[in-house]
């Protein structure tokens, strides 16, 4: 008869729930002011950008003179100025919340998520429950069993 064989049976077993919610988001880009002139048979002062006296004020604009070079004759005159965004002042940040977000020329939100009913268990059978939340939420869970003979 043939001896009994040995072995050592060795099982792990891990699990995991992550829930997870979004947050809500604002990005905001401040744009900056520009002026522009152009023409043809025009004499000109000409005008600009006036630097902003502080440092949250917009530039302003600073008119050019303009007068047509030769009476009669056809010309033509364009002149544009965009102005930028001023820093808004008191914007005051608490434990991480802007209290308001500021109005910039360029800016993106998105809204926060929702867990509703989102939740998640797994119980030591191995059983798993996950429950959907609301938009912005996602819940994974994860069962990993791992047997070893030596």
């Amino acid at each position: 008869m043939a001896a009994p064989a040995n072995a050592d049976l060795i099982t792990k077993h891990s699990t995991s729930v992550q829930l997870t919610v979004d947050a809500a988001a604002s990005q905001a880009t401040r744009l900056g002011s520009s002026y522009s002139v152009s023409g043809s048979n025009v004499s000109a002062t000409l005008g600009g950008l006036t630097a902003p006296s502080g440092a949250t004020a917009a530039a302003t604009m600073n008119a050019g003179t303009y007068s047509q070079t030769t009476d009669g004759s056809a010309f033509s005159f364009t002149e544009t100025f965009n102005q930028g965004d001023a820093i808004p002042t008191g914007t005051t940040v608490t434990s991480g919340v802007a209290a308001s977000l500021p109005a910039f020329g360029s800016v993106t939100t998105t809204s926060g998520g929702v867990a509703g009913a989102l939740a998640g268990t797994i119980d030591s059978a191995g059983t798993m429950s996950l429950t959907a939340g609301g938009a912005g939420t996602s819940a994974t869970g994860q069962f990993v069993s791992e047997i070893t003979i030596r």
